[in-house]
């Protein structure tokens, strides 16, 4: 591990160095030459010719030694200091100009950290992040930066690969938490972790300084830190050129839904029961022919500015619809789809009449489709046509879905009122509920008032094997989140199924809690 008397003395040698080979030193060096010649001092005029392209040599090796110490293999991996860390940061950005390349920052913070000094003390809080550190480094390549910016938070910069995108940094976020968020057991203490993450992709190094990039993915962890613990979040490194209002951008959207571009991958979702498959959710990803996969974090906004949300709707939809039907002739049992309905969609006065006609195109019944409906809009529903609708998607079979359930202002007679069939709980208290007493103490609440009002519960954004254990011991009904799969696309579902069928037929049944 570099130490900071290390950085120090490398920083000194280096300004020495510069120094004495700087141009206004160079400029003085003939005079003074002169001047022990006409004193007499000929052999110190030659040790001082002599040292000068020594000086120059070993200015040269300092150079090389510093990119060596930033960009090249360790024994193992190194945390920086922070001014070593943002030279390699630049060198980075010099690399990915150059060559081509990608490479992304990420910020990890440890979720309340003052709380838990205050709980089990700054000295075993120090002892604790030392371990997180370790823990991080052993976590990443011998050739990704890693630092230390205060005491709870640390940087990482992935040194530049030749493809990375945005789903495989938040599976390398994914990951990070994973690793840091197990309990620490420190001087017979047991301290419970969360981290939140921000990284920012650096999609083009142009204009882009060490600072800039930086900041924005400090920005992306403040993004993370609202939504509460564990949270992930992304920013792009700079806004898009083309103001994403432009026609130009609109008509691109449009196009992508037209070509299919934009396409339903699917995430499944369990019985934390049996651990079969009670169905899949379809989520919106934009296969682009260049830029690979666009979450829709990153298009949804300009799908809003074309007005398109109802033309999305409509794709998932029919492609979840086909999904089934295949599904069905493949011989797999996949009950249901979930298909996401905000509040323009739902405004549409048309909407039960192309639900009922699709339905009908694929030979399906309407139990088949799950409609998710956010809890903001239920809410805020000041619109006759969506209260209307609802109604009638429930008089017409199709299951109701309460999204991101705890983050809104629904109110107990509103999930009565609309028919709601099912509850997802938000990521928010799904997150440690294996280790936080406090989560589970939320969810319980949440399950108890769902079990009063006859609503079944799905927990979204479970991610570990100890909140999937955890869920089911306290009684949720499903889960769903990156611990369980990821959404891939329809070929994929084709082998996991099978997949998830075989596992579970060796396994012994959670049973802790089911109602």
């Amino acid at each position: 591990m570099v130490s900071m008397i290390e950085t120090k003395l490398l920083q000194g040698r280096r300004q020495v160095v510069h120094w004495v080979t700087s141009p206004p030193a160079l400029a003085f060096i003939p005079a003074l030459g002169l001047a022990m010649i006409w004193f007499g001092l000929k052999g110190v005029t030659l040790v001082l010719f002599s040292i000068i392209p020594a000086l120059y040599l070993y200015q040269s090796h300092l150079r090389r030694s510093v990119h060596r110490l930033l960009t090249a293999p360790d024994p193992e991996p190194v945390m920086r200091g922070y001014d070593i860390f943002e030279e390699g940061i630049e060198q980075v950005i010099s690399h990915v100009a150059s060559k081509d390349l990608k490479s992304s920052l990420f910020c990890v913070e440890i979720d309340n950290f003052q709380d838990l000094c205050d709980q089990y003390g700054r000295s075993t809080m120090q002892k604790t992040v030392k371990s997180i550190g370790e823990r991080l480094l052993a976590s990443v390549r011998d050739i990704d930066l890693v630092c230390q910016r205060n005491d709870a938070q640390f940087a990482v910069c992935i040194a530049p690969v030749r493809y990375l995108n945005t789903v495989l940094c938040r599976d390398m976020a994914d990951r990070f938490q994973q690793t840091l968020q197990e309990t620490i057991h420190i001087d017979g203490e047991r301290v419970p972790m969360s981290v939140s993450i921000g990284f920012c992709l650096i999609s083009s190094a142009a204009e882009v300084t060490a600072a800039a990039w930086l900041e924005r993915s400090v920005s992306a962890l403040a993004k993370a830190r609202e939504q509460g613990p564990s949270a992930i979040e992304r920013l792009p490194v700079k806004p898009p050129a083309v103001p994403p209002s432009s026609p130009d951008r609109r008509e691109e959207i449009r196009q992508a839904l037209r070509s299919g571009q934009i396409q339903p991958w699917f995430q499944p979702q369990i019985s934390t029961h049996t651990g079969e498959i009670s169905g899949f959710e379809a989520l919106a990803r934009w296969v682009h022919p260049t830029k690979g996969i666009i979450l829709p974090s990153d298009f949804l906004p300009l799908v809003d500015q074309a007005d398109l949300f109802e033309q999305l709707a409509e794709t998932m939809m029919r492609g979840g619809f086909a999904a089934l039907k295949a599904w069905d002739n493949a011989g797999f049992d996949v009950p249901a789809i979930a298909v996401n309905f905000s509040g323009p969609e739902l405004s549409n006065p048309a909407l039960i009449e192309k639900i009922k006609w699709e339905l009908d195109h694929f030979d399906l019944n309407p139990d088949r489709l799950v409609i998710e409906i956010l809890e903001t809009v239920v809410s805020n529903v000041d619109d006759d046509i969506i209260t209307k609708n609802i109604h009638q998607l429930e008089q017409l079979g199709c299951r109701i879905d309460l999204d991101d359930f705890g983050t809104g202002q629904a109110s107990i007679g509103a999930i009565h009122q609309f028919g709601v069939t099912r509850i997802k709980i938000d990521r928010s208290f799904v997150a440690r509920a294996d280790r936080c007493s406090k989560q589970k103490q939320v969810i319980n609440a949440i399950l108890a008032m769902a079990e009063h009002f006859g609503v079944e519960t799905l927990a979204e954004g479970v991610e570990t094997v100890g909140e999937h254990t955890a869920l089911a011991q306290l009684g949720c009904d499903h889960v769903q989140g990156f611990g369980i799969a990821s959404a891939m696309p329809f070929e994929q579902t084709l082998q996991w199924i099978p997949q998830n069928t075989a596992k579970i037929q060796h396994l012994p049944k959670l049973v802790g809690g089911i109602r």
